[in-house]
C-alpha cells in the first residue's frame, strides 16, 4: 500500500513539475489578463454533446443577471453563446522560461470568447490560468530552500560530528538554539523584517532565503549523530591511515553514507516548507505581485462569504494539499525503501 502511495505520489509530482515548467503554455490566459464582463463568475462547464449529436468540446458563455435587493451578480450558462475548444491556438504572446517567444497555447476559444474552467477572480481573472502560473512560485521557493537547508545541515552536521571538540559545542549550542524557536512565527518574524521597498524578485529570493536559513538545524544534529557512528569505522581508519585529507573524508566518505537519510529527510521537509511559503504569502510577507504563489491567490478567499457564493477561488488550496500530501506518500515510500529494516518493499 506505501509503494502504491509512493507511485501515486510521484505521478502527480511529475504532472506538477511539468505544469509548472510549462505554465506559460498549459495556461490559456496570463496572470493580468482580464474579464470585465465575468467577475467572481463561476467555473464553465466543458461540454461534447450538442442537440444529442457528439461535437468538439465547447462551453457555454455566460449570462449575468443583478439582485436588486443585495446588488450581487449572478452568472448562468447562455445557451446562445457557444465557444468551441480549440487546441495549439494562438493567444496573448509569453516567454517561455523568460528565453522563448512564443504565442502558442494548449488550448483556447476564438477572440471575443472565453474559458474559464476554474472560473475568475474578483478582478475577472481566470483562476486556472492563475493557478498553473503559481505552481512556478510555490514549488520552486521549496525546493530552493530545501537545498540550501540540506547542503547547509549536511556540511555543518558531519564536519561537527567529525570535528568533535570546542566547534561541535558551539554548533550544537547553535542548533538548539535555532530549534527552541516555533518555525512559524519565526519565519513571519524573518519574513517582516524584509524591506518593503524589495522588487518582487528580491523578495521571493529572501522568502527563500529565510525558509533555508531555520530548516537546517535538525538535520544538521542528525546527520552529527550519524558521523559520530562512522568516524570510527575501519574505512575511516583505514582513509586517515592512507593519508586522505579532511575534506576528502568528509565529502567523499562520511556523506555519501549519510545519503539515504539525506534524501528522506529533503524530501519529506518539502510540505513544510509549501506550508510555510503559502502562509507567508497568504499574510502579505512573502510573495508579493506580480508574482503569484498559490498563498497569494487563497488571499481572495479569505471571508467566510467569499467561500460559500465563490468557492471555486479555494482551488489553489486544493492543489497545494494533493502536493503537499504527493511529497508526503513519496517521502515515506523512499524511507521504506531506503531502510534496512524496513519489510515493506
Amino acid at each position: 500500500m506505501a509503494n502504491r502511495l509512493g507511485v501515486i505520489g510521484i505521478i502527480w509530482l511529475v504532472i506538477t513539475v511539468m505544469v509548472a515548467l510549462f505554465a506559460d503554455f498549459f495556461a490559456p490566459y496570463t496572470v493580468d489578463y482580464v474579464h470585465e464582463e465575468a467577475l467572481r463568475a463561476p467555473p464553465q462547464r466543458v461540454h461534447i454533446f450538442r442537440d444529442g449529436r457528439l461535437v468538439r468540446p465547447f462551453v457555454y458563455g455566460y449570462k449575468s443577471e443583478r439582485d436588486a435587493r443585495t446588488f450581487l451578480t449572478t452568472y448562468t450558462e447562455d445557451p446562445e453563446l457557444v465557444y468551441p475548444i480549440y487546441f495549439f491556438v494562438k493567444a496573448e504572446p509569453y516567454k517561455l522560461w523568460g528565453l522563448i517567444s512564443s504565442s502558442t497555447r494548449l488550448f483556447g476559444v476564438e477572440e471575443g470568447g472565453m474559458v474559464a474552467l476554474f472560473g475568475t477572480g474578483r478582478l475577472g481573472r481566470d483562476v486556472f490560468s492563475r493557478v498553473l502560473t503559481a505552481t512556478r512560485i510555490s514549488l520552486s521557493v521549496p525546493i530552493i530552500g530545501m537545498l540550501i537547508s540540506v547542503i547547509l545541515g549536511s556540511t555543518i552536521g558531519v564536519a561537527s560530528g567529525y570535528w568533535g571538540g570546542v566547534a561541535d559545542i558551539l554548533i550544537q549550542r547553535l542548533t538548539e538554539v535555532l530549534m527552541s524557536f516555533p518555525r512559524i512565527p519565526l519565519w513571519m518574524a524573518l519574513a517582516a523584517t524584509l524591506p518593503p521597498e524589495l522588487s518582487s524578485l528580491h523578495r521571493y529570493l529572501g522568502v527563500t532565503i529565510v525558509l533555508a536559513l531555520i530548516g537546517w538545524a535538525g538535520l544538521c544534529r542528525q546527520i552529527r549523530g550519524k558521523t559520530l557512528a562512522l568516524k570510527e569505522s575501519d574505512f575511516i581508519m583505514a582513509g586517515r591511515a592512507a593519508g586522505s585529507s579532511t575534506p576528502t573524508i568528509l565529502f567523499r566518505h562520511l556523506i555519501p553514507n549519510c545519503f539515504s537519510h539525506i534524501v528522506v529527510v529533503a524530501t519529506l521537509s518539502i510540505p513544510g516548507l509549501i506550508l510555510a511559503e503559502s502562509s507567508l504569502s497568504f499574510l502579505g510577507i512573502g510573495i508579493t505581485p506580480p508574482l503569484v504563489s498559490w498563498g497569494t491567490l487563497l488571499k481572495d478567499a479569505q471571508s467566510v462569504q467569499v467561500l460559500t457564493k465563490h468557492p471555486w477561488l479555494l482551488a489553489p488550496g486544493v492543489f497545494m494539499v494533493l502536493t503537499v500530501l504527493a511529497v508526503n506518500f513519496l517521502g515515506d515510500a523512499l524511507r521504506d525503501a531506503l531502510d534496512p529494516y524496513s519489510e515493506i518493499r
